[in-house]
């Protein structure tokens, strides 16, 4: 079991910052790819940014020069620095991680997400 554990959502008004957190425990043997994804309301969820074990990253085109991913990997946590957020930003955020535990009888991959943390940018 891998528990995703986010925060850093809220209310800002456009052009503004914000940077959400989110937290990998349990018994985790590799974390291949952290990532965010959001969905808006009446909307397909849709990747936002990941980031590799290595530190490739890629992004959605509509958040390039925006938006930077980046992961602690000694904490297991993935960050999005959020900057020049725009109205159509807004939606719920969630974290995504893939990896691998530790089981009983040896180790097992893993594709866990978030609970989702509402981002809300005003105009």
């Amino acid at each position: 079991q891998v528990q995703l554990v986010e925060s850093g959502g809220g209310l800002v008004q456009a052009g503004g910052s914000l940077r959400l957190s989110c937290a990998a425990s349990g018994s985790i043997f590799s974390i291949d790819f952290m990532g965010w994804y959001r969905q808006a309301p009446g909307k397909q969820r849709e990747l936002v940014a990941r980031i590799s074990s290595g530190g490739n990253t890629n992004y959605a085109e509509s958040v390039k020069g925006r938006f930077t991913i980046s992961r602690d990997n000694a904490k297991n946590t993935v960050y999005l620095q959020m900057n020049s957020l725009k109205p159509e930003d807004t939606a719920v955020y969630y974290c995504n991680v893939v990896g691998v535990v530790v089981a009983p009888y040896g180790h097992t991959g893993f594709d866990s997400w978030g609970q989702g943390t509402q981002v809300t940018v005003s105009s």
